[in-house]
């Protein structure tokens, strides 16, 4: 551990359990903090090459950008994205705190249901979602090489905008993340190792193919796309990929002090998330690039989705292995960082009524009303959800980052953080709900939602994290320093 970080001793750790906090909530202390450089570099490796990411490279490729622009765009993307999941959890591995602990501290033990719920449900009902459907896409193409009847049922039919083979999967596919959910998702954590190794075998030997079907590296750079979808000032354009690459990241970043809270030192995890994310992005940008083009120029069509490409290969055992390894990619991914937290997080919002499996079954159910195909209807409209969850997550990221770095300066008192219920709470920071940090969300959750609802805002949608960020980053300062000096509008409001 550095000289910055905490260490707490099991005595101090019993003593606020002993307030009533559970183990999940509690500062992680010595034995715990087991994660190292090596941990940090391998946790996000794997989890960068999922099938939304390689579809929102696809829109990117329609924006009309050239091939090394879009390559160049989504590797700097990852400079923001770095520093985002670094400085966001300096808080978890300074003092050993989950993203729960971390929410308290800024927005306060009444004021964190909010901000939690934004990113406990609406980005991971969202997120789990997609990611389903994204699954039974895949889960589609596999039974069809078995089954090739399969695709033809119901013929043309749909049913709620999807046709019959595609909603069969998504409900079997659907109903197997639930029972994962259910089950926590822990059996599939210890997948992690071997999943990340085989995702690189695919993602390497797709590259290599793509590149030879092309004709060589030349035709892929050259290589110029007809009917781009929208017609943007180049740099602009940098600035659009990078928002919908942090938008990405926006739900486990803004959560990341669950991962960091492990950490066997600050310098460990911001050496490690560094390397993982930009090495793991340079790979990526290169590999994502060349696969959906050079499949376009191979197969004579404009491709964005990577599931399409690996379908029309020839090679039956590589196209089972390829839709296996994703699979099983998105099973996990999905279950630890989607439906895991919004059973968690709805438990929390409703604790008397709902408990964690109905969180979960809830959440599901949810993300099944919410048509998540919709979402990949075109190159287009990948851009519309993840412009969405910008919007919603990014003022939060912006608020607790100005309240750890410029109002605490960097400084959490623990034992008022982990405050005793059964006493007076009146005077405690900690207590009830920030009301600097809730107008300084809602409005930059208006402003970078509003380009969603009115045309002529629509710039401001393509760049909705970066506009949530900011706004909700700068009213939050602005009123906090006007309530610390005129010493009017105290910093937390008591709980009603």
């Amino acid at each position: 551990m550095s000289n910055n970080d905490i260490q707490y001793s099991e005595e101090e750790v019993a003593k606020f359990k002993a307030r009533g906090y559970n183990d999940d909530l509690l500062p992680k202390g010595p034995d715990k903090r087991n994660m190292g450089i090596s941990n940090y570099f391998t946790l996000w490796m794997g989890s960068i090459h999922n099938i939304p990411n390689y579809t929102a490279v696809g829109g990117f490729i329609f924006l009309g950008l050239s091939p090394i622009n879009v390559m160049l765009a989504v590797a700097i993307s990852a400079l923001f994205v770095a520093a985002f999941m670094v400085f966001n959890g300096i808080a978890g591995s300074k003092y050993g705190i989950p993203f729960a602990m971390h929410l308290r501290s800024t927005y306060g033990d009444l004021g964190a249901k909010l901000p939690g719920f934004l990113r406990g449900c609406v980005a991971a009902i969202a997120w789990f979602g997609l990611q389903t459907y994204t699954g039974a896409l895949a889960l589609v193409i596999l039974i069809g090489k078995f089954w090739p009847g399969f695709l033809e049922i119901g013929g043309s039919t749909q049913i709620l905008g999807i046709g019959i083979p595609q909603l069969i999967a998504f409900t079997l596919f659907w109903v197997l993340n639930v029972l994962i959910g259910f089950g926590g998702g822990g059996i599939l954590n210890k997948f992690t190792g071997i999943l990340s190794p085989m995702i690189y075998i695919v993602i390497i030997g797709l590259t290599i193919w793509a590149i030879n079907a092309a004709g060589g590296m030349g035709p892929i750079l050259s290589y110029s796309i007809s009917g781009a979808t929208r017609n943007l000032n180049p740099i602009f354009a940098y600035f659009l990929i990078i928002n919908s690459v942090i938008a990405v990241w926006a739900a486990p970043g803004s959560s990341v002090s669950d991962f960091t809270q492990n950490a066997k030192s600050t310098k460990d995890q911001m050496v490690g998330q560094t390397l993982s994310l930009v090495i793991g992005y340079a790979i990526f940008a290169f590999s994502s690039v060349v696969i959906l083009i050079g499949g376009s120029i191979h197969f004579g069509i404009q491709e964005w989705n990577v599931l399409n490409i690996i379908d029309r290969l020839d090679s039956l055992p590589v196209v089972i292995f390829s839709m296996a390894v994703f699979l099983l990619t998105t099973i996990s991914t999905n279950a630890t960082g989607n439906i895991i937290p919004a059973g968690y997080q709805l438990t929390a919002l409703f604790p008397k009524k709902i408990n964690y499996r109905r969180g979960v079954l809830i959440a599901s159910i949810i993300s099944f009303l919410i048509m998540p195909w919709r979402l990949m209807a075109n190159s287009d409209s990948i851009f519309m959800f993840l412009n969405s969850i910008g919007a919603v997550l990014g003022p939060v990221a912006g608020v607790m980052i100005a309240n750890y770095y410029f109002i605490r300066k960097q400084n959490i008192d623990l034992n008022e953080l982990y405050m005793d219920n059964t006493r007076d709470n009146k005077n405690n920071i900690y207590h009830g709900l920030n009301r600097q940090a809730y107008i300084a969300t809602i409005i930059a959750l208006i402003i970078s939602l509003s380009g969603q609802f009115i045309p002529a805002l629509r710039m401001i949608s393509d760049v909705s994290w970066f506009v949530g960020f900011i706004t909700a980053f700068l009213i939050y300062l602005v009123l906090k320093k006007a309530s610390i000096k005129n010493e009017v509008t105290p910093t937390y409001e008591e709980e009603a």
